[in-house]
């Protein structure tokens, strides 16, 4: 089971009104990893996030996620999404907003206090989530992603407007999930998070353009940051862009790696 991909998505396509967001996208996410979906605003990173845990209509292709079709049923206690805002209830303490969806999710007893516990809100438990700090409540919606043991969490920029502290513990707590077997989905348009991913996709105006790993980054393009190599990456697909004659970048998918060497 874990040689099969956790998301597999082929020639997807979506469309925001008059807008085509996605004309055709391919990806596979692996199991048991931190892949960071990296790019600038607007590139489509919560669109492709939203179309993986099932509620973004798509106009065609396919999203399977965990051998299921993307946002069926049999995938509500085995996918967890965290937006960008905290989905959770202000005038509810941290724990009541914690228990009452374990209660909704049957989960476990127990687990409110597992969770509490695995993000460091122990000192918070009782407070009301209004009066909590930013670095507090993404402490709490990522709490929340964690109720019920999910196989699959989906964290839309988790980190943005946090300090250098707080979002290195963010990244610790993310892989000590992954080292468990969790796969991360988690979005960002901080280029220096890129190192803390074992994969990245990045992204430029609805397109992937590149799918690889931090090291693999460094080397395809010769940059010693990840934002020089973004920027690198954009520089070529622009170019790429411009004129359709020009060879695609030497950066190419996982799945394209490995049918060139078969």
């Amino acid at each position: 089971m874990m040689n099969t991909p956790a998301v597999a998505i082929s020639g997807l396509r979506v469309r925001r009104g008059a807008t085509q967001v996605f004309d055709g996208v391919d990806l596979e996410i692996p199991r048991g990893e931190i892949t960071g979906l990296l790019g600038p605003s607007g590139c489509g990173k919560t669109t492709l996030m939203r179309s993986i845990v099932g509620v973004q209509r798509i106009a065609s292709g396919t999203v399977v996620v965990l051998g299921e079709p993307g946002g069926s049923k049999q995938l509500r206690h085995r996918v967890a999404y965290g937006t960008q805002g905290a989905a959770v209830y202000d005038d509810l303490t941290v724990r009541q907003n914690l228990s009452y969806l374990a209660a909704v999710l049957k989960a476990p007893k127990g687990d409110v206090d597992r969770v509490i516990d695995e993000v460091g809100l122990g000192g918070q438990a009782r407070q009301l989530v209004g009066s909590l700090s930013g670095g507090q409540l993404t402490r709490v919606s990522l709490a929340m992603a964690l109720v019920g043991s999910p196989e699959l969490i989906v964290l839309d920029e988790p980190t943005v407007g946090l300090d250098p502290v707080l979002r290195r513990e963010l990244w610790g707590l993310f892989r000590g999930l992954a080292e468990r077997g969790v796969t991360m989905i988690v979005s960002s348009h901080v280029m220096d998070e890129a190192l803390r991913c074992d994969r990245l996709v990045l992204m430029r105006a609805g397109r992937i353009i590149a799918d690889t790993t931090p090291a693999g980054l460094r080397e395809q393009t010769g940059a010693a940051d990840p934002e020089a190599a973004f920027l690198a990456l954009v520089e070529r697909d622009s170019r790429r862009a411009a004129d359709p004659q020009t060879p695609p970048p030497p950066l190419r998918s996982r799945r394209a790696r490995r049918e060139a060497s078969e």
